[in-house]
């Protein structure tokens, strides 16, 4: 439930005691606490309704970045992998680079799909690691 949803539900509700309140208002104070039992029971749950769904919308994202972060480091590693594989077999630097990259697409085929980087960046990427592992 969307935090306006919930806004609105709780001006509703406050404007549905509010109304129960005007007419209870002459009974005893038994009677205005069973008139209104209802309604504050209703306002509670839509009080209590945000900060629980606050709560879940947090750890919905705290566990999607973590979920990305593994995806990101075997991405990383799956190339890492093949280029020290590459350098150690010495490939030319473009049959190197699809080497690597038809490596990364077997081994790692969830990571990729799920971080969905564009061609670009995949390149730009291996040629990065295929440089590291060549400078040490």
């Amino acid at each position: 439930m969307s935090l306006v949803a919930t806004l609105a539900r709780m001006a509703v509700s406050a404007l549905i005691v509010a109304m129960l309140a005007l007419p209870a208002a002459a009974a005893t104070g038994s009677d205005l606490l069973t008139a209104l039992t209802p309604s504050l029971l209703n306002l509670a749950g839509v009080v209590l309704t945000a900060p629980i769904g606050l709560v879940a919308v947090r750890i919905q994202r705290w566990a999607g970045i973590q979920i990305e972060a593994r995806h990101r480091e075997a991405l990383h590693s799956a190339i890492m992998t093949a280029a020290r594989l590459a350098v150690a077999r010495d490939l030319t630097r473009e049959v190197a680079i699809e080497f690597v990259a038809a490596y990364a697409r077997a081994s790692v085929p969830d990571a990729l799909k799920r971080l969905s980087p564009s061609a670009e960046a995949l390149d730009a990427l291996i040629r990065s690691k295929l440089l590291q592992v060549t400078e040490h």
